[in-house]
């Protein structure tokens, strides 16, 4: 287990008239290059979770494990492991801060101890990796787009080779096709470079399509964990929760209760493509894909 947190619970202002339970008893395990998404309403706690993956914050209460270490034990080295585990913040301003683009991305090497060349090197191959070009490495990074601010402060955390990248609503803002850009990004670092992505998002179809396992916090709590497509099945206690699935859900069903046999766990528009032509195929032979029954089993 790269990442393991037993009986985790965090309160805000312990002690206080301002106390408040954020996190309450998470028991989670994280392996090596899983794509996790996790979704919960404002307030849930999904990142104030994220923020104890990397010791930004301490537990009250519990233990968190980071290649079978406890993170909390007297010496342990918090900086050598924010360079395994790290953190892209949703509002990339946090993280950027100097002069230009390219010192930027190489502050973290830097801090490392490797040579200018290597940072250098390391902060170069980042930038491409996150499809910033060269005429913008001497530019300031505050002069840069939304979606480009957020490419060069996840190539800060790329360039000090991390084993885990997580993602704080890195699409936030963005258009639909710097959206597209950004979480194509996301997955190319998974698929090439095998790095454990987890990934924060408000948008259902977007952890639908990327995600292989997802995480719902309510209340402080893990109220589901699963692949999208059995937590999706669960849609009508995500909405009350405040959440919803993704619209293709909603189409399956009202298809279906129309009388299409369609495939009600499609999350995605190819896999509804797929069931709808598929269903209409049979409705106009007037059979099913074995000879009777349902093609898809509920």
């Amino acid at each position: 287990m790269l990442i393991e947190l037993k009986d985790v619970s965090y309160t805000y202002g312990k002690d206080t008239v301002y106390e408040v339970n954020a996190l309450n008893h998470i028991n989670l395990g994280i392996d090596e290059g899983e794509f996790i998404g996790i979704i919960g309403h404002t307030g849930s706690g999904k990142s104030t979770l994220i923020q104890h993956l990397n010791g930004l914050i301490k537990p009250t209460s519990g233990q968190i494990l980071f290649d079978g270490s406890d993170i909390w034990e007297d010496g342990y080295n918090l900086r050598e492991l924010r360079t395994h585990v790290g953190l892209v913040f949703q509002y990339p301003e946090n993280q950027l801060f100097e002069t230009d683009v390219i010192t930027d991305v190489m502050f973290g090497p830097k801090n490392k101890g490797l040579s200018k060349d290597q940072c250098e090197e390391r902060a170069k191959e980042a930038l491409k990796q996150v499809g910033i070009p060269e005429n913008f490495y001497k530019v300031s990074p505050f002069d840069l787009s939304g979606g480009q601010k957020r490419r060069v402060a996840m190539a800060g955390v790329l360039a000090m080779d991390p084993q885990v990248l997580i993602l704080d609503e890195p699409t936030a803002g963005l258009d639909p096709a710097g959206r597209d850009e950004i979480l194509g990004q996301i997955k190319y670092l998974h698929d090439k470079r095998g790095i454990t992505i987890i990934l924060v998002s408000h948008s259902m179809e977007d952890v639908a399509v990327y995600a292989k396992r997802l995480l719902v916090i309510n209340d402080g709590r893990i109220a589901f964990d699963g692949s999208p497509k059995q937590v999706f099945t669960h849609y009508r206690e995500l909405e009350q929760m405040g959440l919803a699935a993704p619209q293709v859900t909603y189409i399956m069903h009202r298809l279906h209760e129309k009388g299409l046999t369609v495939d009600l766990t499609a999350t995605t528009v190819e896999e509804a493509r797929r069931s709808i032509l598929l269903a209409l195929s049979m409705k106009k032979s007037g059979g099913t894909e074995e000879g009777g029954g349902s093609p898809w089993v509920k």
